[in-house]
């Protein structure tokens, strides 16, 4: 049983020349290297391999044999992850992180959060993202403990010394409830009266925020740390809540949702900083992301001050 020889990478990139180019001048050309020095080195890879990669009889262009066809797969793969390579030691030669953790509160459009992160991925291919989806103080938390180099945080993290903090926009939130809850069916709601139904509020497990209440209305309600679950339970109408206005846009189109409009509790504003530590600035590329979020970053036409309950 024969055992093949290892190729060096220089004969694979000729091999991948001659393949993309579809000839060994051409592969001289791409290289800045002579016909001879391409044509000696497929040959050393063909004896390393003990394969035939190209046939080159009755024909003026190297054509792949089938086992050519075979090894050009694996060959392209291991180029690439070379290529890689040379990019993520290039990042850290540079200065880039080896990987960025980014911690993001909930409340921020999914839309607007894909759009930051695909043009991350384009700008940083070499630079792994993790990213944590949380809520409230949950976002402050992973960046106080080091656990999120940044974080896109809601008004929370005003409170919190050790936090440095950057404008990023905002977005309004409503009270909305399904059209056959009884606070939609109400024209107009009287005062007081969101106070007598069950309202969905969004919390979290951080210690930051345990045991505190924002301008919770209702003496009856549900607590839920995820906001796909309450904006389910909105639409079943299970109780009635504040939602971000790009999450329940279409709802509010379609009539899946409605707008309650309470006379003692309108909504406000949600506001979005990106944070880090003080004492830990974020490396290039996660600066990017914040300065990339300050650019796109949305105003919002609710101009309620503060925050209203979740």
């Amino acid at each position: 049983m024969s055992n093949p020889g290892l190729p060096t990478f220089d004969q694979l990139r000729i091999f991948l020349a001659v393949v993309d180019t579809g000839s060994f001048a051409g592969a001289g050309r791409q290289l800045n290297r002579a016909t001879s020095v391409i044509s000696y080195g497929i040959a050393n890879l063909e004896a390393q391999l003990g394969l035939l990669l190209f046939d080159r009889e009755g024909t003026r262009k190297p054509r792949l044999t089938v086992a050519g066809q075979a090894v050009l797969a694996e060959a392209r793969r291991v180029a690439h992850g070379i290529d890689g390579l040379r990019a993520k030691v290039k990042g850290l030669l540079d200065g880039l992180e080896a990987e960025v953790c980014i911690a993001v509160d909930v409340m921020v459009p999914a839309n607007r959060l894909a759009s930051s992160l695909k043009a991350f991925s384009e700008r940083f291919p070499s630079v792994p993202l993790r990213l944590n989806i949380e809520a409230l103080g949950a976002v402050a938390a992973l960046v106080l403990d080091g656990r999120a180099a940044i974080g896109i945080s809601g008004p929370l993290a005003a409170e919190i010394a050790g936090i440095e903090r950057i404008a990023l926009g905002s977005v309004p939130l409503i009270p909305v409830a399904a059209p056959d809850h009884p606070l939609a069916r109400m024209s107009p709601v009287p005062p007081g009266a969101a106070r007598q139904h069950l309202q969905l509020v969004l919390t979290d497990r951080s210690p930051l925020t345990q045991g505190r209440d924002f301008s919770v209305v209702s003496a009856h309600s549900w607590r839920l740390a995820d906001l796909g679950s309450k904006h389910a339970l909105l639409r079943e109408g299970i109780g009635w809540g504040n939602m971000p206005m790009p999450a329940v846009a279409a709802d509010l189109f379609s009539g899946a949702l409605v707008r309650l409009d309470l006379p003692d509790h309108r909504g406000g504003t949600y506001r979005f900083d990106g944070i880090y530590r003080s004492d830990a600035p974020p490396g290039p590329a996660a600066t990017w992301i914040l300065e990339h979020f300050a650019e796109h970053s949305v105003g919002c036409r609710e101009t309620d001050p503060g925050f209203a309950d979740l």
